[in-house]
């Protein structure tokens, strides 16, 4: 596997994924090459991320009109490690790989049908004020749950 910057043992990074969201490849996806647009896993990353933080009951409050918290990216990658092509289908795995005080580190894998990681990606999620836009402290229950796998 290619060494990626922000996994160590990859073998070991793998094993902790739990949830995961799936997915299949829609051909307005693909570019003129005939194989998934380079834009497109962020859109999957995203559709993850957001299923992820339902299961935890996070977003249900983020989107209720009287809380001034919401969730805002602060950074964004992706690696792509091999092709995805038109009408695969694709499990895309979420993780909290760290917390801080108003920020998560969060890691995403993408396997196909042949349980073959196709792309990995990493974000830095931040739980931000709507009137500030400074951050806000996540709650001690939120971050025990983001770190608790077995609860996904």
């Amino acid at each position: 596997m290619k060494h990626i910057s922000y996994i160590g043992d990859f073998a070991a990074w793998e094993k902790e994924f739990v949830f995961y969201m799936p997915t299949k490849v829609r051909f307005s996806e693909m570019d003129m090459f005939g194989h998934l647009n380079n834009k497109v896993p962020f859109t999957y990353f995203e559709e993850a991320r957001i299923e992820f933080f339902k299961k935890l009951g996070f977003m249900q409050e983020w989107t209720k009109k009287n809380v001034e918290a919401m969730i805002v990216v602060a950074n964004l990658q992706c690696d792509y490690l091999r092709q995805v092509f038109f009408d695969e289908h694709l499990k895309v795995y979420v993780k909290v790989e760290s917390v801080g005080n108003s920020s998560a580190d969060m890691h995403y894998m993408v396997k196909n049908e042949k349980e073959e990681i196709c792309l990995v990606g990493r974000s830095t999620m931040v739980q931000v004020s709507k009137k500030t836009g400074k951050g806000v402290p996540w709650p001690e229950e939120w971050k025990e749950k983001m770190m608790n796998r077995q609860l996904i």
